[in-house]
């Protein structure tokens, strides 16, 4: 009896196409999402590029031994659509394709145990229990990366913390620590090697709050802000950016719907944990059918109510699409108008083509037939000449004769 075999790498190849970013910045969102999910209350990383290594260390929950068993199968995850952020169970993975091996260590109460793991060929991925290498001390589970490319950006300090305030920029806002309080109520911190990252508040000329609720609700379901500058924002902070559970999702003005006046100098930040049950597998984007899509098309409905809002007090607001669009449009028209009226004199039947308003300036220069002041007449009069044509052409009726007489 034969089985189903998968290639390995292949696949692995394929998941991360899936995903938006660089691998790199994948790998790295993938383990932080992982220590979120752990009640970890701060994550530690150390760069190391003399040994090519990163090692990543959380202070969370741990795994037990039959866990971290689990932690090697392709897409097992023991967590829970909408609990979290990290359910998918592919993210470390994704580090076979770049890392010589990688080792985990984790500790939960009295269990202490290590594995190495690495990629052996296109099919096969190999891993053996280690002796723990002491990355963690209390409890929580530690990750180091053995990276096969010399100038790979894993062990770049500045790239680490540019993809840290990207991804996970509500974790580094105050503004957000009422919302993220029932996830993380110990709050969360970065260190980088040995260097704390610094939280930033937002601003700008004009920092409004954003309270986003459901119809026939009263209590916010998402929070954020709106900043508006003077002057034109670099282009990476343009825009409203949508997060769940501290984790950015989505960026811009086209997952909105919704767009200022003047969208260069307008940016933004809106929290909404419940959107978690609604990410895809790169969680890059939401789904948008069934269930799940009926939930983000509600929130991003209520979402683009509050913003719209804000823009209106602003005087910032923009005109619907069928007004602007009809705008844009009306020189176009008038300069056909024009050239089916000039057209009309030696085509009168293009006179049907040119709408006929009550009043209007213009009236077009039917001229040959009287009968007829505009296209609809022309065509009337045409169809009764036709008739009255028609009707000469037929047999003429016999010429009545004289009754003869009865004798």
């Amino acid at each position: 009896m034969g089985e189903t075999r998968v290639d390995l790498q292949h696949l692995l190849e394929d998941l991360r196409d899936a995903y938006p970013g660089a691998l790199e910045e994948t790998i790295l969102t993938e383990v932080v999402a992982n220590s979120l999910d752990s009640s970890a209350t701060g994550l530690r990383l150390l760069a190391d590029p003399v040994a090519l290594t990163l090692t990543i260390v959380d202070d969370g929950s741990g795994m037990r031994r039959r866990d971290l068993v689990r932690y090697h199968d392709l897409a097992a995850s023991t967590k829970t659509r909408g609990q979290g952020i990290g359910f998918a169970g592919v993210g470390i993975k994704l580090g076979l394709l770049v890392c010589e091996d990688v080792v985990t260590e984790t500790r939960r109460g009295k269990e202490h145990v290590a594995s190495r793991w690495h990629l052996a060929g296109r099919h096969k991925a190999p891993w053996k229990w280690i002796p723990p290498l002491g990355l963690v001390v209390d409890h929580g589970t530690a990750v180091q990366l053995k990276l096969q490319n010399a100038l790979s950006p894993l062990v770049d300090e500045g790239f680490i913390e540019g993809v840290l305030r990207r991804q996970y920029q509500p974790l580094l806002q105050p503004e957000f620590d009422e919302v993220l309080a029932a996830y993380y109520p110990k709050g969360f911190r970065f260190e980088v090697n040995g260097r704390v990252l610094e939280r930033q508040s937002a601003c700008g000329v004009d920092v409004s709050r954003l309270a986003v609720c459901l119809a026939r609700k009263r209590k916010p379901v998402a929070i954020g802000y709106l900043i508006r500058s003077e002057s034109s924002l670099p282009e990476d902070q343009r825009g409203l950016a949508i997060s769940t559970f501290g984790k950015v999702i989505k960026h811009g003005w086209d997952w909105l719907g919704t767009m200022p006046a003047a969208p260069d100098r307008i940016a933004g930040m809106i929290e909404a944990p419940a959107l978690a049950a609604a990410l895809t597998l790169n969680k890059g984007d939401f789904v948008r059918v069934g269930t799940r899509g009926a939930l983000y098309l509600g929130y991003r409905k209520a979402i683009q109510e509050a913003v719209s809002q804000q823009l209106a007090q602003w005087g910032d607001a923009r005109e619907s699409e069928d007004k602007a669009s009809r705008r844009t449009m009306r020189p176009l028209e008038r300069d056909l108008e024009t050239v089916l009226v000039d057209l009309a004199d030696e085509f009168p039947l293009l006179a049907s083509l040119v709408e006929q308003r009550a009043g209007g300036q213009k009236r077009l220069p039917i001229g040959r037939s009287e009968a007829a002041e505009s296209g609809q007449g022309l065509l009337a009069a045409s169809i009764l000449d036709n008739v009255e044509d028609s009707e000469k052409t037929v047999i003429a009726p016999a010429t009545p004769q004289e009754p003869s007489t009865i004798q």
